[in-house]
């Protein structure tokens, strides 16, 4: 079960897709964050929502906010993937201990070994403000995200 809103983000401290650590708490006071979790790199409707997330990257990445994705993959196969995808926003690897960001998002699934497709909009505050979770297969809207963030 994902964690609902108004509830307080789990921490994690997490390495990116260029080996540098990523904290939630490194955003506190400064931005909003868009943490988006996603099953792997490389598959189908993960490399469709990621390329539409850089086609509109004004949007997310900008002096008010900060987007995070996160996969179950190792820092080697997302540096891969972002280069090849021309992502330039960090991709998070939840890799090790296996799943323990998805897991504190409660959007980990035990049976397949890696994370559904998960959203967090996080305020300044480190506030959950808004959330979807979808199935494996289902990719997310991104104008729900960009509303989601016109409401903070």
């Amino acid at each position: 079960m994902a964690i609902e809103v108004g509830t307080k983000a789990p921490e994690f401290e997490l390495k990116d897709n260029h080996g540098r650590t990523v904290r939630l708490a490194d955003f506190r006071g400064e931005k909003n964050v868009v943490l988006l979790f996603y099953p792997f790199a490389f598959t189908g409707v993960c490399t469709g929502e990621l390329r539409e997330l850089r086609d509109n990257l004004p949007v997310f990445v900008n002096d008010d906010t900060e987007l995070l994705a996160v996969s179950n993959d190792s820092i080697h196969t997302l540096r891969v993937f972002g280069d090849q995808e021309e992502l330039e926003f960090p991709l998070l690897s939840d890799f090790w201990p296996h799943g323990a960001a998805s897991r504190a998002y409660g959007v980990f699934d035990e049976e397949k070994g890696c994370a559904v497709r998960g959203t967090f909009v996080i305020d300044k505050e480190g506030v959950v403000r808004w959330t979807v979770v979808n199935a494996l297969s289902d990719a997310r809207d991104l104008r729900d995200y960009v509303k989601a963030l016109e409401a903070l």
